[in-house]
């Protein structure tokens, strides 16, 4: 179990917040981390693995057009693999990956070319997730590694997105819970 991952929950599961999941080059590992976490279905909704680009169009509601033009592997594919997971299954956050982890090139990318992307609840005023926040990364190993880096990255950033939403009260409790000051 990964301690981001535990953490990710920890949060969501503070904040009374559900999590939903798009993956295509990790092939349900992201799920597979977040489960692994004791206490994870009280913040975990679902998964869709879509591997196929068709699935992406068909169930995540990603743009045809844009799957036709840029290909699977791109940046607002991620941002909208990652709206239509949170929009499907019914979550507050959405979070995806799409990605070449190889051994051959796709759609024009290199291996090693993965994007990382999380949707959340509109937040206040303070720029936080409103909407979305993907993360483009070059990525360097074999397939395993590529694939492991891609889960890491994407529950770092959806960590970062839920620490920056916390209120001081719950930074507060937090740290108490933690042992710090």
């Amino acid at each position: 179990m990964s301690s981001t991952a535990a953490d990710v929950v920890r949060l969501l599961t503070v904040r009374g917040e559900t999590l939903a999941v798009a993956e295509s080059l990790t092939g349900g590992m992201v799920a597979s981390a977040i489960t692994a976490v004791p206490g994870a279905s009280k913040a975990f909704r679902g998964s869709v693995t879509a591997y196929a680009t068709e699935l992406k169009r068909e169930i995540l509601g990603v743009d045809a057009s844009l799957l036709a033009s840029r290909g699977a592997v791109d940046a607002q594919v991620a941002a909208q693999m990652a709206a239509g997971a949170r929009k499907v299954l019914g979550a507050d956050w959405g979070i995806a990956t799409t990605g070449v982890a190889g051994p051959d090139a796709q759609d024009g990318q290199p291996v090693g070319t993965v994007f990382v992307a999380v949707d959340g609840p509109p937040g206040a005023d303070d720029g936080s997730a409103c909407g979305g926040k993907v993360e483009a990364l070059r990525l360097n190993g074999d397939r395993a590694e590529i694939r492991m880096e891609s889960v890491r990255s994407v529950l770092a950033l959806l960590l970062r997105e839920l620490a920056g939403e916390q209120t001081g009260n719950e930074r507060a409790q937090d740290t108490e819970r933690n042992g710090g000051f």
